[in-house]
């Protein structure tokens, strides 16, 4: 009987089905058919996601992504591999080619991460953005006088919305009503004509009102026209001059995104900001972003495309011709936007000392505090934020201000509270209102750096202002009286300073009746005035151990201030008596200086005796305290001897 043999080799091994390429039927055409739906995918995708063909894009390795998926896809589909398990090697081996330009695509994607990574490079990253150090007064135009205002925002972005929202209803004179709507997200704050403005491009409600008045209508002009608002006067006006066809609100063609696209396939676009030129023509300011870190790392601006809103016409320029002085270009002012600038000086602040400095010991780290402002220097618009420690957001360590069209940028070094601290100091004065305080403005009032914020209520209607000084942070000025103007939010901030330390010298000038006393008007003048009046207030503080009081009469706008050991008689005065205050004929602002204070009235012709009536009252009193001190000593000797 023979032995039974068994074949341990290879050579009796069954194949797996999955193993055998079995082509489907008509594989041929099944490949045609999918390259076709490739190609389909690749547009349709393109047309909507509008990456630019550009390395140092993420957009452009999502795209092909997305083309090549579509692919082998299309493949699975077409040759039936999900329900037909024997054509999944054939399938394996059609994708080979899109999984390799995948793979490709990923490693450089990959490689260009790392070599970008700030572990590598956080040097690089530190010194995208330049940040000088500068005087405060240098910095920012100095405020002394009420008319120095009028280049202030009085109203932040929301309060603006809500003026650009009433505005709306002009449209029902052109029989628009109730067709637009403001497009919030691309509102940008500008400079023109000397003043802040807020600009609002519009769009249809929806898109029904879209295809009612462009598709079903006549040929299609566009949105008729933009609203701008005077952040300072807070007049909201619907301009109708211009019938803007290209927008980030428009479909198809005049997507003002997929316009610009298709004229230049390579460009990383960044931020797309509204303004309007010193005609009032409207534009659209598109930021043209190249990676200065490695290949995906590094943001910043290295050119702008100018957009007309109208016509679709475009004009490139290159950052530093827009931060030139070409006169026909000086109007623009958002070449930077602000999240952007932003980034930027966190890179500054987090990788100056190098990127293990930023994670162990922090020596020297900042960050941008929460939120930003803007404010007008010159005929420029500034970004401008508190800097804070990485360790702490209760205080700041200074301010920066980076220009928004030349990215020129100045750090200003002083302590004090945080705008959101400043915030809460405002809104805890008027909590029984409810109202809330705007992100502050910074201002130079007359050399103090001061936090300046609209008071709102809940339909963000400007109700009142505050200022809180930003070193003495304590100092939190807020008119008494609802819907108080400006000059009493400055009389009372003011007088804050003044309160707290009466050697602080604030010179603002007001236009307000009755702030001056009444000087003789004759060639013998002693160089005093006097005014007579009934006191309807009496403040107190102690400054160096001293005691002043501050005095205010029922027929003035101002203040009177004294120290206790000056007019000792101060002490005795109550609300309603009649007094008379001697003070230099010069003095100006709300807060005076009193060379003297007494009871009941007195003339100006009596003044100079008066003040030498007090001066030697003042000099018996001092013998009177001499004799009397010398007596009691002398007593003293007696009984010690005795």
């Amino acid at each position: 009987m023979d032995p039974i043999k068994v074949d341990f080799s290879d050579s009796g091994k069954k194949k797996s089905v999955k193993d055998v390429l079995i082509p489907p039927e008509k594989a041929g055409l099944k490949i045609v058919i999918n390259i076709v739906i490739t190609l389909i995918a690749a547009v349709v995708a393109y047309y909507f996601m509008l990456p630019p063909m550009n390395f140092q894009s993420y957009d452009f390795y999502i795209y092909w992504a997305i083309v090549l998926a579509a692919y082998v896809g299309s493949a699975f589909i077409t040759s039936g591999a999900f329900v037909k398990p024997e054509y999944v090697p054939y399938v394996r081996r059609q994708s080979l080619v899109p999984i390799a330009i995948g793979l490709v695509l990923a490693l450089i994607v990959g490689i260009g991460y790392l070599v970008s990574c700030p572990f590598f490079r956080a040097k690089s990253y530190a010194e995208i953005l330049s940040i000088e150090n500068a005087d405060f007064d240098n910095t920012i135009s100095v405020i002394d006088s009420i008319s120095d205002f009028d280049k202030v925002p009085l109203i932040d972005k929301d309060a603006a919305r809500e003026l650009a929202n009433k505005t709306l209803g002009d449209f029902s004179a052109l029989g628009l009503e109730s067709q637009f709507e403001i497009l919030e997200n691309d509102s940008t704050q500008i400079n023109y004509k000397g003043s802040p403005y807020r600009v609002y491009p519009l769009q249809y409600g929806d898109v029904f009102k879209w295809v009612t008045n462009s598709v079903m209508g006549d040929e299609y002009e566009g949105i008729p026209g933009y609203i701008r608002v005077n952040l300072n006067t807070q007049e909201a006006q619907l301009v109708t001059d211009f019938d803007i066809k290209y927008s980030t609100a428009e479909h198809f063609g005049e997507y003002l995104a997929r316009h610009i696209r298709f004229k230049y396939p390579t460009y990383i676009f960044g931020d797309m900001s509204f303004e309007i030129d010193e005609a009032g023509k409207p534009f659209w300011v598109v930021e043209h972003i190249k990676k200065t870190v490695g290949l995906v790392g590094g943001d910043d601006v290295v050119g702008v495309l100018l957009v007309d809103a109208v016509t679709g016409e475009d004009i490139y320029y290159t950052a530093e011709e827009i931060g030139g002085d070409n006169s026909e270009i000086a109007w623009i002012d958002q070449a930077f936007d602000a999240e952007l600038l932003v980034q930027q000086y966190n890179y500054l602040g987090k990788y100056a000392g190098g990127f293990w400095n930023s994670i162990i010991g922090q020596s020297g780290v900042k960050q941008a505090s929460q939120g930003y402002s803007f404010i007008a220097v010159g005929d420029d618009v500034y970004l401008y934020t508190g800097v804070t420690s990485v360790t702490s957001d209760d205080s700041i360590l200074g301010f920066f201000f980076i220009n928004q069209r030349t990215k020129e940028g100045f750090f200003y070094n002083t302590t004090g509270a945080t705008e959101a601290a400043a915030q809460l100091s405002a809104q805890g004065k008027v909590q029984d209102k409810g109202w809330k305080a705007a992100f502050p403005i910074l201002l130079n009032i007359d050399g103090e750096a001061t936090y300046f914020m609209a008071l709102k209520d809940n339909a963000n209607i400007v109700k009142s202002y505050a200022m809180v000084n930003v070193q003495q942070y304590n100092v939190v000025a807020i008119p008494t009286e609802e819907n108080a103007d400006l000059s009493s939010a400055v009389s009372e901030y003011i007088k804050g300073l003044k309160a707290l330390s009466p050697s602080v010298v604030i010179d603002i000038s007001f236009d307000v009746s009755g702030n001056k006393p009444s000087v003789p008007d004759d060639s013998n003048s002693t160089g005093l005035g006097t005014i007579t009046g009934t006191i309807t207030d009496i403040r107190t503080t102690v400054v160096s151990g001293n005691t002043y009081f501050y005095i205010e009469l029922d027929n003035s706008g101002v203040y009177y201030y004294v120290a206790a050991d000056v007019a000792d008689m101060v002490v005795l005065f109550n609300f309603g008596d009649t007094v008379t205050v001697t003070i230099d004929e010069n003095s100006e602002g709300q807060l005076v200086e009193a060379l003297q204070m007494v009871y009941g009235s007195v003339s100006a012709e009596t003044n100079e005796e008066t003040t030498e009536a007090v001066e030697e009252a003042a000099t018996e009193e001092e013998t009177v305290i001499a004799e009397e001190t010398t007596s009691e000593e002398m007593t003293a000797e007696e009984t010690t001897a005795a």
